[in-house]
């Protein structure tokens, strides 16, 4: 009898180890898939972070003059450089009701690259460009509007964590580099390059929501809920992204304020449908 327990136990983690092997070799499968499925399957796409050139409703502006040569030539550089991504689709930062007309303003500079625009903004100087030097034949735009009180902090009496907040929003430059905040001596090509790192667009995403999670009353969540409101606008905005007819075959360049870049890498970095480009690979 004990002869007969030790060998059914035997075989019992004979199976067990069978078993075992046989799901490390369907995990290391599935491992091997996603390579796969990144590489051939997935939408290449180049998420570009920027200020906006000309007259802006954001709270933080930094000062450039959109319609200097000297600006508007740099701005073409930029745009040869990340011409080196070859997009089929551009996307930019205006609502989808205006997508025929912003087709039509694109098809016409295509056309015409010598025109002029009274109000040129990063979408004329920088995506306008970039797309006549590659043949792209689309533009989108996937914005979508919502309003949310980023002082809430200033306006109600904070009995959440006040001291944080208000360090953090009167002395930012005791918690990043001088040059994210300070960046008007920078050329166009160097601020660029700083707005594309993580560490900027982490820094986009806590100085206008994240830090307001520091702000409510006793029984409330004031702060939050504001904050919420900024998720909720960038989560309907990749929803439009995820309305257009995009194929594995597409090679896609979003522009867009910084804030919402880096609420898109995130999202884009966990999809299974889109695969990001690193954009400082295009800005030398």
């Amino acid at each position: 009898m004990k002869n007969t327990y030790l060998i059914h136990i035997s075989i019992l983690f004979f199976i067990l180890g069978c078993k075992e092997n046989e799901a490390s070799k369907s995990q290391a499968t599935f491992q091997d898939g996603e390579t796969a499925i990144e590489t051939k399957d997935k939408i290449a796409i180049l998420n570009f972070g920027t200020f906006h050139f000309g007259q802006t409703s954001d709270a933080n502006t930094t000062e450039f003059d959109e319609k200097n040569k000297r600006n508007q030539d740099e701005a073409k550089e930029i745009a040869k450089q990340l011409s080196l991504f070859k997009p089929t689709v551009l996307i930019v930062e205006t609502r989808p009701e205006n997508n025929l007309q912003i087709q039509e303003e694109y098809e016409a500079y295509v056309a015409n690259p010598k025109m002029t625009f009274e109000q040129p903004s990063e979408i004329e100087l920088l995506a306008f460009e970039l797309g006549r030097l590659c043949n792209t034949k689309k533009i989108y735009g996937i914005d979508h509007k919502m309003s949310y009180n980023y002082n809430i902090g200033n306006e109600i009496i904070n009995q959440v964590d006040s001291n944080m907040h208000d360090a953090y929003y009167t002395r930012l430059d005791n918690f990043y580099p001088n040059n994210f905040l300070v960046q008007d001596s920078l050329s166009l090509l160097e601020k660029l390059k700083i707005t594309n790192t993580k560490e900027y667009l982490d820094f986009m995403i806590e100085v206008n929501a994240d830090m307001l999670t520091h702000v409510g009353t006793n029984e409330g969540f004031e702060g939050a809920d504001e904050a919420a409101k900024y998720y909720q606008r960038n989560l309907r905005m990749y929803s439009n992204l995820n309305r257009l007819p995009l194929t594995k075959d597409d090679r896609v360049f979003i522009l867009m304020g910084a804030s919402h870049t880096a609420f898109f890498r995130d999202f884009i970095d966990r999809s299974p449908k889109y695969k990001m480009v690193n954009t400082l690979n295009y800005l030398k």
